[in-house]
């Protein structure tokens, strides 16, 4: 399967500080990887990791960095195509400092597609995509019966892919597409214990924005 020629994300103004652009140029050669067509080798990656999970769209990594330490025997694959969230994520990653996290700067259908084997990721995180509110952006939502097929075949055999959006028309969209697919079971969920609160999410929860979560597991 082709990837998607919709992109489910909108590149915004850089605004990238000083401190991002150094980290960036510091940290890259060590945490980063170069997109290319080749499949990556994980296991050698992470080569004591128990689980590899991909992290999609990180934003500006706080949730990303904190799974990471609360699982140190895990490897994390995260996804971000945001150049300041990228630079910070990779200060955090050295400020923790943490050796189990590498990042890439590209789209996930990309990266899914082009990058990773079949049936060699344990999980994937996608925590607060951007739900394209408007009637004529709802192509753009990365949760689509296209996107199912593809970590479908990315996941291991009951691989896990967990979701969590303060939107609650997106809410429901998630769960219209994960019902209307054979590929997965589950739906809403408790909040992991492990998944942070992070600043981002405060300022929705402030707003009176209702978070769902979702956990959803491969047939």
């Amino acid at each position: 399967m082709e990837p998607t020629t919709i992109k489910s994300f909108k590149l915004r103004g850089t605004r990238i500080t000083a401190a991002q652009l150094s980290a960036r140029d510091r940290l890259w050669s060590t945490f980063g990887i170069n997109a290319s067509m080749d499949v990556l080798d994980l296991l050698s990656l992470f080569p004591s990791a128990q689980r590899i999970i991909m992290e999609i769209g990180f934003g500006m990594g706080e949730a990303t960095a904190l799974i990471a330490k609360h699982f140190p025997e895990d490897g994390f694959l995260a996804v971000e195509v945001h150049q300041p969230g990228i630079g910070k994520l990779l200060s955090r990653i050295e400020e923790a400092p943490l050796s189990n996290v590498k990042v890439i700067d590209s789209d996930v259908h990309i990266v899914l597609h082009d990058n990773i084997a079949d049936s060699s990721l344990d999980g994937i995180h996608l925590f607060f995509p951007d739900p394209w509110p408007k009637a004529r952006h709802h192509k753009r939502r990365i949760i689509t019966p296209a996107f199912l097929e593809l970590i479908y075949q990315k996941l291991k055999p009951a691989g896990i892919i967990y979701i969590a959006t303060d939107w609650v028309p997106y809410a429901e969209s998630i769960e219209e597409t994960f019902a209307s697919s054979p590929l997965f079971h589950g739906g809403k969920a408790d909040r992991p214990e492990w998944r942070p609160l992070t600043r981002f999410e405060g300022q929705g929860i402030t707003k009176d924005h209702s978070v769902n979560d979702f956990k959803y597991v491969k047939n």
